[in-house]
């Protein structure tokens, strides 16, 4: 099967044409909770993001005219719809999963799973990449990066010092909540540059069910709609702690959000170009206010309750960020290798 040709680009859209409510506020939100930007300056200056790319592409292979050039043909085309004028580059690594990531807060690069590439139909892997792009036009590889070497430093230094590393975990799920929220928008720029709903709701069936021949969409999209009208209070109460830790909403989640959306209007009102242009953006709504809010306080009592008070939380993780950064001047990238 080929890659299929979107029927039209969209000139100057703004990620907020698409953007999930809740990822719009919880970003926000985020992004406001007091010494966040110190801390993401802080993990830049340790040099911790380039030294993570190091270690994420130096075993993977890059994509191009002379590599693989159909697929980072697929790459671009999915930028140049959403009209994003740097097309990040694309790499593949050996992990016999169906993911794909976008890191990077300067340089942002697309990183997919072998497993993606080798099981997946061409369209099924345009309709990933093109929520990758969703995920570099609404500007949330920022926060991805940031969450990415937060889980890094839970899982590689601060393994096993629960104590020590409580305000950081705090962080790291309050991140986690937003990153899936954000997993619901970037859903939406996958419908809309593949111009075909179903296409992205096919791929995550195939996620969940794995590279199976037989799958019926119609059957997913059902259970999907069963999954969310659960009744029951212990299969919510299971559902939430199965949630918490995780980057991603369940497939049937993301599926069920998707149909709604497309169902409300949204997308065929988008498709018309009728949508929001960058530089455009309309005022907040009362109900953008008030899930900010919701989000906001949710977020600064997760690291209020683990540091004592926002404001000591992130001077404990500053100050250790700084003990950290002294330390690898003296013992150079050899410690960097060490906490991996």
């Amino acid at each position: 099967m080929t890659a299929i040709e979107p029927a039209l680009k969209y000139p100057n859209i703004s990620a907020q044409a698409f953007a999930h409510p809740a990822d719009r506020a919880a970003s926000a939100a985020l992004r406001a909770v007091p010494m966040l930007d110190t801390v993401i300056k802080k993990l830049s200056e340790l040099q911790s993001e380039s030294r993570f790319r190091q270690l994420l592409l130096g075993n993977a292979v890059r994509l191009g005219e002379d590599q693989m050039p159909a697929a980072w043909a697929i790459q671009q085309r999915c930028a140049s719809v959403l009209d994003i004028d740097r097309c990040p580059a694309l790499y593949v690594t050996q992990q016999p999963v169906s993911q794909a990531l976008t890191v990077g807060t300067h340089e942002p690069v697309t990183l997919v799973m072998s497993g993606l590439i080798a099981d997946f139909e061409e369209d099924e892997l345009t309709s990933v990449l093109a929520h990758e792009m969703g995920h570099v036009l609404a500007d949330h590889v920022g926060l991805t990066t940031t969450l990415e070497l937060t889980k890094r430093i839970l899982t590689g230094v601060l393994r096993g010092q629960f104590l020590a590393g409580l305000p950081l975990r705090a962080l790291y799920y309050a991140l986690l909540e937003w990153s899936r929220m954000a997993e619901l928008t970037a859903d939406r720029a996958s419908a809309l540059v593949t111009a075909d709903p179903l296409l992205p709701c096919r791929t995550l069936m195939r996620v969940a069910g794995g590279p199976v021949k037989g799958l019926n969409l119609d059957a997913f999209i059902r259970q999907a709609t069963e999954y969310e009208e659960e009744a029951s209070h212990f299969a919510r109460y299971q559902r939430f702690w199965r949630d918490i830790g995780s980057t991603h909403p369940l497939p049937v989640r993301r599926v069920k959000e998707l149909i709604g959306w497309v169902a409300a209007g949204d997308y065929d009102r988008i498709r018309s170009g009728a949508y929001v242009q960058r530089g455009q953006e309309p005022p907040p709504s009362e109900e953008f206010e008030a899930a900010f809010a919701h989000y906001k306080k949710r977020f600064s009592a997760l690291v209020d309750r683990a540091g004592g008070g926002v404001q000591t939380a992130f001077d404990r993780i500053s100050s250790w960020l700084d003990s950290r950064g002294e330390h690898e001047d003296d013992n150079g990238d050899a410690d960097f290798e060490e906490d991996r």
